[in-house]
């Protein structure tokens, strides 16, 4: 039988089919457990998932650093709005995660062999897009492969908070040039002179305020994912190493409270 969107024999093309439309053919044929364990079919789709949820955060956070260096507030606001709801569904996806007790996953874990979460190249190109330079995250992956590549772009892009200042600029605020034209490939340090920036965006209280306070909340929706995806190993394999040899919760907890915008935080004590 012809696929849905094949051509008749006249020549037209039928309409997409909601299958074909999502692949649903690829996607639900992903789900491939390595043991007869009932449980590891909901370990696989948690994570599955939120790598799509990674991958629409990277879509969305490139849209968000165009429209501010364009100058939309609008849509930026918009997007950063979408940002924080995806961060939000990520951490309620932890409620179904925990359901898996400690004898359930240890039943499939071996299972696993050297796969680890720590692998994630989504999620490590996510953290250098939020302004991470953190060079360990490309470790788990070939030099030549697309994954260092995506990574590696990424620490040599602007990040974020870049991006914002830029945004500030154009409103007409005497950003730093030091801070404007850093050297993006570093890790951006807190700066006494955008400090001062920021406190007069607030004190205008106009859309570059109402931007940096939904940066602030997604800065916290990061931190809250981390925290729970901490709180998630240790009730689930306590002190032991994590998969792959990695440290487990131990190197997670030393992640935690890293704020991605520092100077946004180092301000909410003189606003």
């Amino acid at each position: 039988m012809a696929p849905d969107d094949a051509p008749d024999d006249a020549g037209a093309e039928r309409p997409v089919s909601y299958w074909a439309y999502l692949g649903l053919d690829e996607i639900l044929a992903a789900q491939r457990p390595r043991s007869d364990e009932h449980d590891e079919m909901l370990f696989i789709v948690i994570h599955q998932v939120s790598e799509l949820w990674f991958k629409q955060l990277l879509h969305e956070l490139a849209h968000l650093q165009r429209r501010l260096e364009a100058g939309d507030a609008t849509s930026a606001l918009h997007t950063l709005r979408r940002a924080l709801a995806i961060l939000k569904t990520l951490v309620g996806q932890m409620d179904v995660l925990e359901t898996l007790t400690p004898r359930q996953f240890r039943s499939f874990r071996d299972r696993l062999g050297p796969a680890s979460g720590f692998q994630s190249a989504q999620f490590r190109e996510l953290e250098a897009v939020l302004g991470g330079r953190d060079e360990r995250g490309l470790a788990s992956h070939a030099v030549d492969g697309p994954a260092h590549r995506a990574i590696s772009a990424a620490m040599t892009r602007p990040a974020v908070f870049d991006s914002l200042l830029r945004y500030l600029r154009g409103c007409g605020y005497e950003v730093p040039a030091e801070a404007l034209h850093r050297d993006v490939s570093t890790e951006y340090e807190s700066h006494a002179g955008v400090q001062e920036v920021l406190l007069r965006v607030y004190g205008d209280e106009r859309l570059g305020a109402q931007i940096c306070e939904r940066m602030v909340d997604v800065d916290e929706g990061v931190q809250e994912w981390r925290y729970r995806h901490v709180k998630l190993i240790e009730r689930t394999i306590g002190g032991q190493p994590g998969t792959g040899g990695s440290a487990g919760a131990e190197y997670l907890r030393r992640t935690l409270f890293r704020p991605s915008f520092p100077d946004l935080w180092a301000v909410r004590s003189r606003l």
